[in-house]
């Protein structure tokens, strides 16, 4: 079941990039209001940094050769000056939160999988940066159609 409301996702190419093209480089800067739950997706050349605040619970992505295909890198900032406690939170949070974020990121740039197919099928490996060994890992959350809300609905 879908959790993401499309009304509440906008979405914004920056200069050098289309609807379609390129796919590298090609990153994501996702960002959220917690007072009104909307959803702000950045697509551009470069992470839209501008739209980065001080509690740093964006999530960033961008698509990376792998193999002879694709992959997408998902970066989440776990910690830093947050310490531990912090930093267990933020890790529960950004695990709550990120199929919301990968329907968010793969319904906002649906017409790049609609003229690549194959991304659909690419591999998602989500990066948890931090500084405590236990938050600091590296795991594969599966592939963007996983996360396709459009699949079953009339969207």
């Amino acid at each position: 079941m879908s959790r993401l409301n499309p009304e509440k996702l906008s979405v914004e190419f920056r200069d050098g990039v289309t609807a379609v093209e390129p796919i590298i480089p090609r990153r994501y800067t996702l960002t959220h209001s917690d007072i009104t739950a909307e959803l702000f997706l950045t697509v551009g050349l470069t992470y839209a940094y501008d739209k980065i605040d001080a509690m740093r619970d964006e999530v960033l992505g961008e698509w990376m050769r792998y193999g002879k295909g694709y992959a997408y890198y998902v970066y989440l900032y776990v910690d830093g000056q947050f310490g531990p406690k912090m930093a267990a939170i933020r890790d529960r949070i950004f695990r709550r939160e990120l199929p919301l974020a990968l329907e968010a990121i793969r319904y906002g740039d649906r017409e790049l999988f609609r003229a690549h197919p194959e991304l659909d099928n690419a591999p998602i490996l989500v990066y948890f940066m931090s500084s405590i060994p236990q938050y600091n890992k590296v795991e594969t959350w599966g592939s963007f159609s996983d996360y396709d809300i459009t699949k079953d609905a009339e969207i």
